[in-house]
């Protein structure tokens, strides 16, 4: 148990409780195009120059502009005309939207999505669900049909998830040599950066995408190039329709939606439904066993309380839910990075 020496009080408790402007400063950058105007204009700007171009007030981009600084997303160069500004390399990287490896649209995604459910987290505390009904007025019952609830919605989460698999997806497809499969599917594969990760890693192999219709359909329009052949789609309800057989099944992101009730029904399914030999790739950020940390999974297991019917869970965990459903040569690889990968073999 932690002690008060732990602690640099009282600047520890005063930077904790500060966290959320730290997030909303970088979401607000994003959203009013910041580092994009910074990227595209080639040379540092300054403050007049920032606040003219993206229609804000002076004052108010000055402030926002020198806490990017403070939070090294941006650099200052103080001249005879005044303070000047420009990208760092991380923000040239991760936060502009031309950048194969932007974050934009998740940050998007946390700040008018996740954000307004986590006013209401002392709500969930009390009643142990998510909080779409206080958040967005509409029912809680189905955490997806939430999620979902708009296709402006669906394209916002789509594209947020594509881009952590930008960053986080080859990590977790070479945990393991998973080129002997051939046939994959990709349950709940979303927008298909996973997929097409997955491809360009093993070129040999055919993944399908098995998603909702509507998720599907943007995939196809929005998402996956027309011309990559390795990749094909499935529509369906993977709790409600059937399960193709297949040689590899991936779970990226799905068990945590769910309760325990609900991960052995979906196991069960798929190991129903897979070859001989094959096995399910469980991609998820996992806890330490005394779920001690990491923080970072520890508040993603929170957000699962506001958000779904789910949580974080540790290795162990998984493995037992694996084992339930049949599965076993169970192996754990922790990468190291935000999600970990466990495989199982039938």
């Amino acid at each position: 148990m932690g002690s008060t020496e732990d602690l640099d009080y009282p600047q520890d408790i005063l930077q904790y409780s500060s966290g959320f402007l730290v997030s909303k400063v970088m979401f607000t950058a994003c959203e009013l195009g910041v580092f994009d105007l910074l990227l595209e204009s080639g040379e540092p700007l300054s403050t007049d120059a920032i606040a003219a171009r993206l229609g804000t007030s002076t004052t108010g981009m000055e402030r926002l502009l020198d806490a990017c600084v403070g939070l090294k997303l941006l650099e200052v160069e103080l001249t005879q005309e005044g303070a000047l500004y420009r990208n760092t390399d991380i923000s040239n990287i991760y936060l502009t939207k031309s950048s194969p490896k932007s974050q934009y649209h998740i940050m998007m995604y946390y700040s008018n999505t996740v954000y307004l459910c986590w006013h209401y987290l002392a709500d969930a505390v009390r009643e142990g669900r998510n909080q779409y009904e206080r958040a967005f007025h509409i029912s809680s019952k189905d955490p997806f049909g939430a999620m979902y609830r708009s296709e402006e919605e669906m394209l916002k989460f789509m594209a947020g998830q594509n881009s952590v698999w930008s960053v986080c997806g080859r990590d977790v497809l070479v945990a393991f040599n998973l080129s002997p499969f051939k046939q994959i599917y990709d349950l709940g594969g979303g927008g298909g950066a996973l997929a097409q990760e997955y491809v360009s890693l093993y070129p040999n192999s055919m993944v399908t995408i098995y998603d909702l219709p509507k998720v599907i359909q943007l995939a196809k329009e929005q998402f996956v190039p027309p011309e990559e052949h390795r990749i094909t789609f499935h529509e369906g309800d993977f709790f409600n329709d059937s399960i193709p057989e297949a040689e590899l099944y991936i779970l990226s992101k799905i068990l945590h939606d769910w309760d325990d009730d609900k991960c052995r029904q979906l196991l069960a399914k798929v190991y129903k439904a897979c070859k001989p030999g094959g096995g399910v790739l469980l991609v998820e950020s996992l806890l330490n066993e005394d779920k001690s940390g990491p923080l970072e999974t520890q508040l993603y297991s929170m957000n699962m309380l506001v958000q779904t019917e789910g949580k974080e869970r540790t290795a162990a965990e998984y493995s037992k839910l694996l084992e339930a459903a049949g599965f076993g040569e169970i192996q754990v690889k922790r990468t190291g990075k935000l999600y970990d990968a466990v495989l199982g073999r039938k």
